[in-house]
């Protein structure tokens, strides 16, 4: 995506105001979208609708419809024909289908310790060559028999960003695939999708959708992926994929399917909207401005520089064992690997900002 995506509202500071205040009521200070967004009151609104759709017995029809204009609106977003793009449920099911493309004693090169979805389907396999880097050297690390660079766009312990353009070009130039997870990073960073040969996100994080969705996009000719997980959906015509083998699979990336958590789409398509409605670059002003309020902040309490700038996820070294405390006293944060995880998004303000900073300073 070139921001292009951004829709009327996006250049009004007032727009952005007044739909985020009809959308967002919570009762804490929320500061964990990290872990998991909080969600609009239109997404709890057509959970609802669904949720009692299929309690009157009355047909799902709708529901499917719902799995295909979120397929389309991330599209949008990724910057890529709707037919390059598959719709499921985890990264660590993706992960896997990448895992399982590789021919044996294929390398693969990870960031050291990225989030666990990402990397373990490439060691579970047991006869890849999986060899980990620190993040900042990940396109430096690449060799001519490389064949996969699998990396998170931003690290979820930390909110570091990979150099994404340094490493396309190094995949490129060794002849190495590229899968990039964007689970932390789609929502609030542009996601050119059309730049890597694989990439993947979830959609509880940034996308504020409800657990249970998630997309791969891929190249137009499949690259080496093999759908080995495979179910009726993926078929050309799903309705007569139901017994049997799959006689013809989706001639589009929906052969990479599985079986949508209806209710999860159906919620998703109004978190997507609303996103489409604002626009990706207001969201990122937004959420980077309090970042970088909560890190000068940090500074004149005397933390030392914290990684990460330019990402909306800021992580405090040492401080993790606070999390309950805050947690208790109404302000949502994390404990990631010992340290205080703080994340801001569209429904924050500068006031919950100001009050993890008090609440740290005493």
């Amino acid at each position: 995506m070139d921001g292009e995506t951004a829709g009327p509202h996006s250049g009004s500071m007032e727009t952005f105001e007044s739909l985020v205040r009809a959308e967002f009521t919570p009762e804490n200070t929320y500061l964990n979208t990290a872990s998991n967004a909080l969600l609009p009151a239109r997404t709890v609104a057509a959970l609802d609708a669904a949720a009692r759709l299929r309690a009157a017995g009355r047909p799902l029809d709708p529901l499917f419809a719902d799995v295909e204009a979120c397929r389309a609106a991330y599209a949008r977003l990724a910057g890529v024909p709707v037919e390059r793009v598959a719709a499921g449920a985890t990264v660590a099911l993706y992960s896997s289908l990448v895992a399982a493309s590789l021919p044996p004693g294929a390398e693969v090169l990870t960031a050291d310790d990225d989030f666990t979805s990402v990397l373990n389907p490439f060691h579970a396999r047991g006869d890849l060559k999986v060899r980990a880097v620190p993040l900042e050297r990940l396109a430096d690390a690449v060799r001519p028999d490389t064949a996969l660079v699998a990396v998170s766009a931003a690290q979820s312990a930390d909110g570091r960003i990979a150099d994404l353009p340094a490493l396309r070009e190094a995949a490129r130039s060794h002849g190495a695939r590229t899968y990039v997870d964007f689970s932390q990073a789609a929502g609030w960073l542009p996601v050119e999708a059309d730049a890597y040969d694989y990439s993947v996100a979830i959609t509880f994080k940034w996308l504020l959708g409800p657990h249970g969705a998630a997309f791969l996009v891929v190249p137009e000719d499949f690259g080496d992926l093999v759908p080995v997980q495979a179910g009726w959906v993926a078929g050309e015509d799903p309705w007569a994929s139901c017994y049997g083998p799959v006689a013809e699979l989706a001639h589009s990336a929906r052969r990479f399917d599985a079986s949508p958590a209806l209710f999860s789409y159906a919620g998703l398509r109004a978190s997507l909207a609303l996103l489409e409605e604002i626009g990706v670059d207001a969201v990122r002003a937004h959420d980077l401005a309090l970042a970088d309020r909560f890190r000068a902040g940090l500074a004149t309490l005397g933390h030392a520089p914290l990684p990460a700038p330019g990402s909306p996820i800021v992580s405090v070294p040492g401080l993790g064992r606070l999390q309950p405390e805050l947690s208790a006293a109404g302000i949502q944060v994390s404990n990631r690997a010992g340290n205080l995880r703080a994340s801001f998004h569209l429904y924050n303000t500068a006031a919950d900002v100001d009050r993890l900073l008090d609440a740290l300073s005493g």
